[in-house]
């Protein structure tokens, strides 16, 4: 079986001084449940063995803040098409990931994430709140092998429901 946990980054701070979108920052809620979410992840033993992370300055600090805070011993890449990608594209990301690893999480914005779910798994998610964390479990011990509406939804969780 093979896991994905789609992270969307913690609350932003529209009022910081940033020159593009790409470069907003999280706000103290946001850096709060980034952390939060990073220990409860740990706290049930579902650390990925990959992260792979937008390149925008929240979902960077989101990934950083909770693989410190989770003491998470995965491997973090960025990949700047995540920023402005479809659920099209994560696909293609995660099918051309190994398949020793069993677990991985994106960290990336709406409405990717949420459209992602929804082709992923024939639910429907319509709103997936700031540092919510979905994990969806496909079936298969090969990544190139997954396929949209095969997946199933093991679990989603939103910061306040943990906190």
């Amino acid at each position: 079986m093979k896991s994905i946990i789609l992270f969307r980054h913690g609350k932003s701070n529209w009022y910081a001084n940033y020159s593009k979108d790409i470069n907003r920052p999280l706000n103290e809620r946001g850096i709060k449940s980034a952390k939060l979410m990073g220990k409860y992840l740990a706290k049930i033993n579902q650390i990925p063995e990959k992260t792979i992370c937008s390149t925008a300055l929240r979902a960077k600090r989101t990934a950083e803040l909770a693989i410190r805070s989770g003491n998470w011993k995965s491997s973090l890449e960025f990949n700047k098409k995540i920023y402005d990608g479809s659920a099209e594209l994560l696909f293609s990301i995660i099918q051309r990931q190994s398949s020793k690893l069993n677990m991985i999480c994106l960290i990336g914005h709406e409405p990717c994430i949420s459209s992602f779910i929804t082709k992923s798994t024939n639910s429907n998610i319509t709103k997936f709140p700031t540092a919510s964390m979905a994990r969806i479990d496909f079936k298969t011990n090969v990544w190139n092998h997954i396929v949209f509406t095969k997946g199933s939804l093991n679990w989603l969780k939103r910061p306040k429901e943990i906190a």
